[in-house]
């Protein structure tokens, strides 16, 4: 009789083992996701080619959203979730933090960057791309560096880091420049195509992509000095180490497969949607260190680059 006990024991060891443990252990977001059995993606509409609408889907697409469906994959695998619905959300840069902080959104991947104020609101991921921050404007046009824009109307969009950096060289500088504030990269480069400005600043990789839209493409050029380096990341809400890690291991995995490259090929070195236009923008050495050897620091304060 007394085998009795230890083989029930045994066999409770046993069952312990072979069933999952993370059901009873998940917490914060991985628990949201675990039990509504879905997953809320925040994307951007004109963020070309890192989140935009190229069609009458609705349906995200670019660099960024690639990296958010690796995201995807992992959480599938980490939580044995092979049927896990993905939900698209809409954000703006004005948006964007509030919809991560309230728990609208769980994982926002565009064109954030993740710098130490933002940090202080939401945690990032490991970094997905690296960007200087520059000007847009006609290839003709005179206005080919900052200096060149005392006293004229420059556009950027609202909420982003290139606002912040264009209205501090403003007043520290006394340039006289009426800064137009956009509520989204698409309006803003309407305002520079229309006359209304004569550069539109932003990080020079989404100039690119809005070059794409353009009537005449070949009509604009990226120019001006860099004003900064930054470094883009996933939003995700913060004080939730478990999520950040199975998001971050997720990344790191994209990296290693090198799937990472052929995304980077499709959207920046191939003809893209809406007008097929290749955007020709090889990748930098430092996003390929970036890529290397992932890590989640926010970029360095902007500072005019040397």
């Amino acid at each position: 009789m007394r085998i009795v006990p230890q083989l029930l024991s045994a066999a409770i060891a046993a069952a312990l083992i072979s069933t999952p443990v993370f059901a009873a252990e998940l917490t914060g977001t991985l628990k949201k996701i675990k039990e509504s059995g879905t997953i809320t993606l925040g994307h951007r509409d004109s963020s070309i080619p890192f989140s935009y609408i190229a069609d009458g889907s609705g349906k995200p697409v670019g660099y960024s959203h690639d990296v958010q469906l690796a995201i995807v994959e992992g959480l599938k695998k980490q939580l044995d979730m092979p049927d896990l619905k993905v939900k698209y959300n809409l954000v703006t840069s004005q948006t964007r933090i509030p919809l991560v902080q309230n728990g609208t959104v769980d994982v926002e991947c565009g064109s954030t960057t993740n710098n130490a104020e933002r940090a202080q609101q939401v945690d990032f991921s490991v970094g997905i791309f690296e960007i200087g921050t520059r000007l847009l404007s006609k290839k003709d046009s005179p206005y080919k560096d900052f200096a060149d824009l005392k006293g004229k109307n420059v556009v950027t969009t609202a909420g982003t880091t290139s606002e912040r950096i264009l209205k501090a060289m403003n007043a520290d500088k006394q340039m006289g420049m009426n800064v137009i504030s956009a509520k989204d990269h698409g309006e803003a480069f309407n305002m520079l195509e229309s006359g209304r400005a004569v550069a539109f600043m932003m990080d020079d990789a989404l100039l690119a992509g809005e070059m794409a839209k353009a009537k005449k493409p070949t009509d604009w050029a990226v120019t001006g000095t860099p004003q900064s380096y930054e470094i883009y990341g996933c939003m995700l809400r913060k004080g939730d180490p478990d999520f950040k890690k199975a998001v971050d291991d997720a990344i790191v995995g994209y990296y290693k497969s090198g799937d990472v490259n052929k995304s980077y090929a499709k959207w920046f070195q191939s003809p893209i949607p809406p007008k097929g236009l290749n955007l020709d923008f090889p990748m930098s050495k430092e996003l390929k260190e970036l890529i290397a050897n992932p890590n989640d620091k926010p970029a360095p304060e902007e500072k005019p680059a040397a």
